[in-house]
């Protein structure tokens, strides 16, 4: 089959499941990305060379426990109390939480930037590959679930959209870097991507963001057009971390001496190709949300 048909017919499945599930409900959307969380893990596991049955185990149960804690906390607590017939009020302090898991993740973000202007490291130590595991892999995923919910109730339009703001800043940057691009992003890491394609990803992104902020304030004439300013910061946050994602992911790969991190879109790569941008990206903008909702 012809190259580019495989990767076409391979990515529009991708977009359809990825569609299919959010909108469908919130379980779904859920379940959906436990796959992906165990198909990344699988991936960083062959990429840094370690055992992956305690780490998928590990990010599946932290994971599944956490979605349980912070949007199916009562239904827990009455099927706890079903169970062992008892009446008990059980609190969780879900802000608490969230904290905990955002300072490790955002920790190991920063140790993530750092990795990547690391120039000597052809080797990583066995203590690092699982503190990648956990802040650069694990804890993304959840917050991208908690992202979907926004300040309220599960809102599919805010994953979607951020996904949507992904996309446009890859395609341009791309389309942008191909055309014009000069000068050397980062050459040494990844050798195609430019300043002027880094650029160009962002500036459509942000035009991007306006119009999903326009689509927000139309559907919902509750939105203001305080709107248009958070969807466009979001759209800068994407097309700067969602490149430095790109990135640091293209580092563990050329440790590891391998194109893709594994082959399970024909075309493509692997999962972890697929989500190295907004899994950098996830916990910062569930930062960005806490702190719009505070000024609130």
């Amino acid at each position: 089959m012809n190259e580019t048909l495989k990767r076409g017919i391979s990515g529009a499945i991708y977009i359809l499941l990825l569609l299919a599930s959010i909108l469908y409900s919130t379980e779904s959307f859920f379940i959906l990305f436990g796959v992906f969380l165990i198909i990344a893990v699988y991936e960083f596991c062959n990429l840094v060379q370690i055992h992956k049955l305690f780490p998928i185990l590990f990010g599946t149960t932290l994971y599944t426990t956490v979605t349980l804690v912070s949007h199916y906390n009562q239904i827990t607590t009455d099927t706890i109390n079903k169970i062992f017939n008892t009446n008990l009020e059980i609190s969780i302090n879900v802000k608490q939480l969230d904290i905990v898991l955002l300072v490790i993740a955002l920790v190991v973000s920063i140790k993530c930037i750092l990795f990547l202007f690391y120039d000597n490291i052809q080797k990583i130590s066995t203590s690092s590959k699982y503190l990648y595991l956990l802040g650069y892999i694990i804890l993304p995923f959840v917050f991208i679930t908690k992202i979907s919910f926004g300040i309220n109730d599960y809102n599919p339009k805010i994953i979607i959209g951020l996904f949507i703001l992904i996309w446009t800043n890859d395609t341009f940057a791309y389309i942008v870097g191909k055309s014009i691009g000069r000068t050397k992003l980062f050459e040494k890491i990844s050798p195609k991507k430019t300043f002027e394609g880094f650029f160009g990803g962002i500036v459509f992104a942000v035009l991007a963001g306006y119009l999903i902020s326009k689509y927000y304030i139309k559907a919902n004439p509750e939105f203001s057009d305080r709107s248009v300013l958070i969807w466009t910061s979001i759209a800068v946050i994407v097309g700067i971390a969602g490149t430095i994602g790109d990135l640091i992911e293209s580092k563990f790969k050329r440790i590891a001496g391998v194109k893709d991190s594994g082959n399970i879109m024909p075309g493509h790569g692997g999962i972890l190709d697929r989500l190295d941008s907004v899994i950098f990206v996830a916990p910062i903008i569930f930062l960005f949300y806490q702190i719009l909702n505070y000024v609130s």
